[in-house]
């Protein structure tokens, strides 16, 4: 199926800018089940969404350089810690994500060593889900945990050159940590585990096949190689656009345009932090 640039054309322009105070925004928001989370507006206020249950539980986001991922992943994140989420935040570049800094159902790594352990340590949580899951039918009683991962793509190589140095004989050649986030991945929809990937996928140990386990892929100011490796479905490639905060969401066979919802820090972390009865 072939994107229609046409597509929206009779609809009014998406929003210039989109946020967390424009008129009605707090309230649409606020009524996001707590399985569905709002990455922005389309054409005509279509609100372009997650749902984390009925599709592949994980996102991958790709952008140039200032193009929105970070921003797209805080957008996400923050929805998922207001409805009782855990969130592993995983930043080699240290200062992305500076909003969830200490809080109590964020734990945030910065080094590649305390990255390493985290991933394996998500591993063994996995495990425990699906035991969870084996036994009482689901994990629905389990909180959701959200792995959002920046600059994916050097931190993956990083993770890697720290096995080859760190690994002792007998030890596995490939890194446990990215075999950690691989199985992850795979089984993620089954544990209430989802991952934000923020980065580049085919130059990361993963391997490409990893691209089928995100259903969402939000692509901002890309190239258009990137759209063939990342959504080959989407023919021609759609133009890009250097309006902040705008992107095309992938989801099947089409890309919507869209503004994305921007947070700044404090609104972030006060959303996270909001309970059911402050929403609004």
């Amino acid at each position: 199926m072939l994107w229609n640039k046409n597509k929206n054309k009779n609809k009014s322009p998406l929003p210039e800018l989109l946020r967390l105070t424009d008129p009605g925004l707090r309230e649409q928001l606020a009524a996001m089940p707590a399985s569905q989370a709002l990455i922005g507006l389309g054409a005509g206020g279509q609100p372009i969404t997650i749902d984390w249950d009925a599709g592949s539980p994980h996102v991958l986001v790709c952008s140039a350089t200032g193009g929105g991922t970070s921003t797209v992943l805080r957008t996400l994140a923050v929805q998922l810690l207001h409805h009782g989420a855990h969130t592993v935040v995983l930043d080699s570049k240290r200062i992305s994500q500076t909003w969830a800094a200490g809080r109590d159902d964020v734990t945030y790594c910065r080094d590649i060593d305390t990255i390493h352990e985290a991933l394996v340590g998500l591993q063994a949580e996995l495990q425990h889900r699906i035991a969870h899951s084996d036994q009482h039918g689901d994990c629905d009683d389990l909180p959701r945990l959200t792995v959002l991962l920046e600059v994916a793509h050097h931190s993956l190589r990083q993770l890697t050159r720290y096995w080859e140095k760190t690994r002792e004989p007998g030890d596995p050649k490939v890194s446990p940590a990215i075999d950690a986030l691989n199985e992850i991945l795979f089984a993620g929809r089954t544990a209430r585990m989802h991952v934000l990937f923020g980065g580049h996928l085919d130059t990361t140990p993963l391997g490409f096949v990893a691209r089928e386990q995100f259903s969402t892929v939000v692509l901002g100011r890309v190239t258009t190689r990137t759209w063939s490796r990342l959504a080959p479905q989407i023919h021609p490639a759609p133009k890009s656009s250097t309006r902040p905060g705008r992107v095309h969401v992938v989801q099947g066979a089409t890309a919507h345009p869209t503004q994305v919802l921007l947070l700044t820090d404090t609104e972030a972390a006060d959303w996270a932090a909001a309970t059911a009865a402050e929403k609004i």
